[in-house]
């Protein structure tokens, strides 16, 4: 067994990082935990320190931290360059990794050749969101460049557990197909897409932390096979009950042209084939490969939300969006 290692993650009960939480704990680190204490849908491992402040707020962070060192810290809540500053000045001088979770919507959008690799430029035009990691992710390189500051960058993609349905609408996609209505799938269900079962990010994630050729570089953690979006489809309708989905196509650019924050997800992500090689992170973390398919997965999630009638909401809004596009694109 590896040497248990001193780990604070902050956030921790997230759709990603719950995972990692509940795989450190079983692993036999101890892990601590900052945030505001806030969640019960994925609860902390029993084991697990609870710090309870607000990493945006430096001195209660500060203070419930009191003078703990650790051996790695994961961040899991930063978004913007201001959110990094904060986090690093928490974190400097007391932990000997910093691990900023950024995203693999940071790669060249459309990717020019694939599979991604981690020297796949980073560039995304079209979502903020991305703009914003990869503002963080140099001001990362520029911290390590200047003062070695102890920096690993790892990027997910699509990373999911049994609570996400992986369609805008969430659980209204799966409740249209059981009744019958035609969903919308972007494009034209053809292009490749990867999605990521938050247990497979957590086995490779946990050998990267405190160790030293992890340094300085970024790493993205993703699923080994791409689905097309119809398959993706037809896998939830299955796992649903429903044998033969009736799947419109839509271009990206409309649904952008009438509900731009459905659109901004597509055509600064989803929209465009992403296909993954994985050998860098393999080759830090022995044996591991990612292991849950997406039949599996879709099943893990119908059954969920089956298993509790609150869990299956509606977005009527959304619905009413569909409807809309279903009207202009069915073939008939």
């Amino acid at each position: 067994m590896a040497t248990p290692l001193r780990i604070l993650f902050i956030g921790g009960t997230g759709i990603i990082s719950s995972a990692a939480s509940a795989l450190a704990v079983e692993r036999g680190h101890e892990l601590h935990v900052l945030n505001r204490g806030t969640t019960s849908l994925r609860p902390l491992p029993e084991q697990a320190v609870q710090h309870t402040a607000d990493v945006r707020d430096p001195a209660a962070a500060r203070e419930a931290l009191g003078d703990l060192e650790f051996d790695a810290v994961v961040d899991w809540l930063s978004f913007t360059p201001d959110h990094v500053r904060t986090a690093t000045d928490l974190v400097r001088g007391r932990t000997g990794q910093y691990v900023f979770i950024s995203s693999a919507s940071a790669y060249q959008t459309p990717p020019e050749r694939l599979p991604v690799t981690e020297s796949t430029p980073l560039r995304n035009p079209f979502w903020q969101y991305s703009r914003d990691k990869i503002a963080c992710e140099d001001l990362l390189t520029q911290l390590y460049r200047e003062e070695g500051f102890p920096m690993t960058v790892v990027r997910p993609s699509h990373t999911y557990d049994r609570t996400l349905v992986p369609f805008d609408g969430g659980w209204s996609f799966v409740e249209r197909m059981r009744r019958g209505q035609p969903v919308v799938v972007p494009g034209d269900g053809t292009s490749l897409w990867t999605l990521t079962h938050h247990t497979d990010l957590a086995g490779a994630l946990l050998p990267l932390l405190a160790q030293p050729r992890a340094l300085g570089e970024a790493f993205h953690i993703t699923g080994d096979d791409a689905w097309t979006w119809d398959q993706i489809a037809r896998a939830l309708g299955r796992a649903a009950g429903v044998t033969d989905p009736e799947l419109v196509h839509v271009p990206s650019e409309a649904i952008n042209a009438v509900d731009p924050e459905w659109g901004a997800g597509l055509l600064g992500d989803k929209a465009h084939s992403m296909v993954f090689d994985n050998s860098k992170v393999k080759a830090l973390a022995p044996g591991w490969r990612a292991v849950v398919p997406f039949e599996r997965g879709a099943e893990e999630i119908v059954a969920w939300h089956d298993a509790d009638p609150a869990r299956r909401s509606l977005d009527e809004r959304w619905n009413g969006v569909v409807d809309g596009l279903v009207e202009r694109f069915r073939v008939r």
